[in-house]
């Protein structure tokens, strides 16, 4: 018996939804593409295009539409990927700036289709949650500092006496 996602995060595109899900995909380990539908006679996308593309990044489901150039992604939404090591946060880092993607502040970025993310090390938020208001507030400075997050950097502003 399988259970259905309750909630799925629905992601407008203008024409390239099977693009973006197949760039997702092959960027995080336990993903996989769901299902493709396509547009037909009634449209209103050209027969034959892509409508919708379902696909699941480590487990979560999304759902990609091609609904042409009406709205553009903000970054008032974003995709939080919580990381465990500096490699991960390199290596995704990396991947969604490519093709013209671009670094903002704080951990933050977006891809080549205007999509927001947010790149941010387990650390960072254990070290921000500390009880000790001084080295937690050493280590929000430390990151408002950065655009992708530096992970012995945080821990170095952590330690500071």
């Amino acid at each position: 018996m399988s259970s259905k996602q309750k909630i799925t995060t629905f992601l407008w595109f203008d024409n390239n939804a099977e693009e973006a899900m197949n760039l997702y995909v092959s960027i995080f380990k336990n993903s996989k593409v769901l299902s493709v539908t396509r547009y037909g006679d009634a449209g209103p996308g050209p027969k034959g295009s892509v409508m919708t593309a379902t696909f699941q990044l480590e487990g979560q489901e999304f759902i990609a539409l091609n609904g042409g150039p009406h709205f553009k992604f903000t970054e008032a939404i974003s995709l939080f990927v919580n990381c465990d090591t500096q490699e991960e946060v390199d290596d995704l880092w990396t991947k969604l700036t490519a093709g013209g993607g671009a670094p903002s502040q704080c951990g933050w970025l977006k891809d080549k289709f205007g999509l927001s993310w947010q790149i941010i090390p387990s650390a960072l938020m254990e070290l921000m949650a500390d009880k000790d208001p001084a080295k937690s507030k050493r280590v929000m400075e430390a990151m408002l500092q950065m655009t992708k997050i530096d992970i012995s950097k945080i821990k170095a502003a952590y330690s500071q006496a």
